[in-house]
């Protein structure tokens, strides 16, 4: 890195204390936030895997402020015109347009060969997707698939509330979409959809929709407690008759829904694949395959997911004045599909005379496993004796295929009218 003029610096600094005070407390602010994610992460409030890295990379990102030479800056980073310096990092820059700038930054930037080629592009996406489909028993979802389904549509709600709202608070049409796929609460796909809908606002939309998702863990037991009341919680489920699914036939699951996503909704077809191909290595009984991809592709994809989505979090694209009605749109979306997953419960417990346990409904928000999760441990809490998660995992597995579907109809309606990045 080329030497810095020492007068520049403190300057910089200055400028950095008074003209950019609001970057400043924003940059504090985020550390604060970062350290609180490490702690609620480390005590399992929030879910580690994520947060963790995520907490470190934004608190460093936001300490580590650096004064730099302009041709150093991706665009949109910040310059100061008296001393003609900006404010830089060597982790990331997210946005890039000349070629050659791009090569320098490569070399540069330690996180950015990772950003560039899997990140940017959708394939940590993939392989998230790849290495979750190895842990799924799509079983769940065989085993009773019209209740999951109608469960998983119901966590959709938020996504429908979200694209009429996004348009009226200003977005345009494919920012609004991709935004509304937050309510699906599938990171890859919330990620896969933003990079195709919204390049310009990607970086945001996906660190927005990676920070509520980390908080569903924590916030919806409060509003099942809200909507569910107590002796409602507590319903213990009739035992099923049901027969045991061979591996064979989830197989054929895995390779029929495939084939049919796809054709029906081809702008998801890598998500699709990655998802099938990890159920079908699981039931092939490919153990190789399946301890490299549950295991290392799995979690270094997760590990530099949750690190470059903090690094991602600095104070100059954060605080963007269009973010903040993406932090509205996002919580809005992820509080109303999971308000729409436990009416849609309410709906089941009613037409099986008052059987059927509505806590259900959080899992169609398709956070998987975490949802089925919550709902279990909320019906624990009651009743011990009341198991609900193989219900509850068919009904987040099946919200896992509608987030893509829904996602899917969004692109296509976009790419319909002409507006977004194809």
């Amino acid at each position: 890195m080329p030497d810095l003029d020492i007068l520049s610096l403190f300057q910089g600094v200055a400028t950095l204390f008074a003209a950019e005070q609001t970057i400043f407390f924003g940059r504090l602010a985020l550390i604060a936030i970062g350290i609180l994610l490490i702690y609620l992460g480390t005590k399992g409030v929030l879910e580690a895997l994520i947060m963790i890295p995520m907490g470190i990379g934004m608190l460093t990102i936001n300490a580590a402020v650096m004064f730099v030479p302009p041709n150093m800056l991706a665009d949109g980073y910040p310059v100061d015109p008296e001393t003609g310096m900006g404010m830089g990092n060597l982790f990331i820059s997210p946005l890039i347009a000349e070629g050659s700038k791009w090569v320098d930054i490569l070399q540069i930037q330690f996180l950015q060969p990772i950003y560039s080629f899997s990140f940017s592009n959708g394939l940590i996406a993939c392989m998230v997707l790849l290495g979750i489909g190895t842990l799924l028993d799509v079983g769940f979802v065989m085993a009773r698939p019209f209740r999951s389904m109608f469960l998983a549509i119901c966590g959709e709600l938020g996504t429908i509330i979200a694209l009429p709202m996004g348009i009226w608070m200003g977005l345009p049409l494919a920012d609004a979409a991709a935004t509304a796929t937050i309510g699906g609460a599938d990171g890859p796909m919330i990620l896969f959809a933003a990079l195709l809908l919204s390049p310009e606002l990607f970086v945001p939309i996906t660190v927005v929709a990676y920070l509520y998702l980390g908080l569903t863990y924590g916030g919806y037991p409060f509003l099942v407690k809200l909507m569910v009341p107590r002796h409602i919680r507590g319903i213990q489920m009739p035992p099923e008759k049901s027969r045991v699914i061979t591996s064979g036939e989830k197989i054929v699951f895995a390779v029929v829904a495939c084939l049919s996503l796809s054709m029906l909704f081809p702008v998801a077809a890598p998500l699709f694949m990655s998802l099938f191909l990890g159920v079908i290595i699981r039931e092939s009984g490919l153990n190789h395959y399946q301890e490299v991809v549950s295991g290392p592709i799995l979690y270094t994809a997760t590990l530099f997911l949750g690190l470059l989505l903090g690094v991602l979090c600095e104070a100059s694209t954060i605080l963007k004045p269009e973010v903040f009605i993406l932090l509205v749109i996002g919580i809005t979306a992820l509080t109303f599909s999971a308000i729409g997953g436990i009416l849609g419960g309410y709906v089941l417990y009613f037409l099986s005379g008052k059987k059927y346990n509505p806590v259900i409904g959080v899992a169609a928000v398709s956070c998987v496993p975490t949802c089925a999760k919550v709902a279990q441990k909320c019906v624990t809490e009651v009743n011990p004796n009341s198991i609900i998660l193989p219900h509850a995992l068919g009904c987040n597995i099946s919200g896992v295929i509608t987030s893509a579907i829904f996602a899917s109809v969004l692109i296509s309606m976009v790419r319909a009218s002409g507006a977004g990045a194809f």
